[in-house]
């Protein structure tokens, strides 16, 4: 008898306690989904191109309601293009060309990568801003962090030394980073930030605005030492802003919502801050994750794409010399993402999501 070869599941999809049960009861629907995080993660995003696509494209336009988007680095900018248009699937596309194609020489400077960095978003979200603005639906939550102490400087060595400060600080403890950093949420101005009360860090909110758009966006993705700092982002407290990611990298936070929290992510796991990456017993709080739904690329997924991994900023060094491999080896990965929406499409209309959720 010839075996049955089962679909090896391309979807990964965890839930918090209070997902899960709510689950149980009834199955998702496009309007259980009032708050959709994005983590840093930097070209990993063009890794779920086609999951955003079928999500923001196709499954939560069946229930129109206000939505707040909450992004760090690039998570950001996905949401930035998803909210800049009523064509979200060709805005996407747009961002993953658009990353696709840039190119970088050895030795690069900071200055450099922010100055086309800038050329990006304009090219992105340039005339869009108003819509963006006045989306019908989504709102707009961008994390960035406000530099403290070295951290405000971009001459290598102070930052450098800033930086390794601050990553000895938060192996002691993530709250001696408020010695390095302060949380800043610039939020749509319609709405209240839909996060409880912090007192992990100090914590500014500023509202989004046409003049601050740009230079938020920027600031959220701006990686020390990889790009310059933003200085004054008008509306916002003075001082030099840089990646959310440092202190936000997967957005463990505390939100305040109806429903469930839809989370599409790079992995299948919560990692508080950008310099908790190697600190394996670092991880999210589970009561914060209670009403999180995770939707990830499975492991047999990633070994079926072409380097067997998301892409990711290290590529830039790994093709060094061969952009052009590169950006085959990416447009494949963002071709196949394809196969993430087609099954989270499939699960939630066949009501078998919950067959595959595992515990978070």
């Amino acid at each position: 008898m010839t075996a049955i070869q089962m679909p090896i599941p391309a979807l990964t999809i965890r839930a918090g306690q209070r997902a899960l049960q709510r689950l149980k009861e009834r199955p998702l629907s496009p309007a259980d989904i009032h708050v959709i995080p994005g983590a840093a993660g930097g070209p990993k995003a063009l890794g779920l191109s086609g999951l955003d696509k079928a999500i923001f494209g196709d499954w939560l336009p069946q229930a129109p309601q206000a939505r707040v988007l909450i992004g760090s680095s690039i998570g950001s900018w996905r949401f930035a293009a998803i909210a800049s248009s009523d064509n979200p699937r060709a805005q996407l596309s747009k961002l993953a060309e658009l990353y696709t194609c840039q190119r970088f020489a050895k030795g690069v400077s900071a200055a450099e990568v922010s100055r086309k960095s800038v050329l990006f978003l304009e090219e992105l979200l340039g005339g869009r801003e108003d819509y963006l603005l006045n989306h019908p639906w989504y709102r707009l939550n961008v994390v960035v962090v406000r530099s403290l102490g070295l951290l405000e400087h971009d001459a290598r060595g102070r930052l450098g030394l800033g930086l390794m400060s601050a990553i000895s600080a938060n192996m002691v403890s993530r709250r001696h980073l408020s010695r390095f950093m302060e949380r800043g949420i610039v939020h749509d101005a319609r709405i209240k930030t839909p996060i409880a009360k912090l007192v992990d860090f100090p914590r500014h909110e500023v509202a989004l605005s046409r003049e601050n758009l740009m230079p938020t966006l920027l600031a959220s993705a701006s990686i020390p030492l990889v790009m310059s700092g933003v200085r004054n982002i008008p509306g916002a407290p003075e001082g030099v802003y840089r990646d959310g990611g440092l202190l936000d990298y997967h957005l463990d936070l505390p939100y305040e919502q109806p429903g469930i929290i839809l989370y599409p992510h790079f992995t299948d796991k919560v990692v508080p801050g950008w310099f908790d990456k190697t600190l394996p017993w670092r991880r999210g709080d589970a009561t914060r994750l209670q009403d999180v739904l995770l939707v990830s690329p499975s492991k047999a997924y990633l070994d079926s794409l072409p380097d067997r991994k998301l892409p990711d900023r290290k590529d830039f060094e790994k093709y060094l010399g061969d952009d052009a491999g590169r950006e085959r080896s990416w447009r494949a990965a963002i071709a196949q993402s394809d196969r993430l929406g087609d099954e989270f499409l499939e699960l939630v209309e066949n009501g078998k999501l919950l067959d595959q959720v595992q515990p978070l």
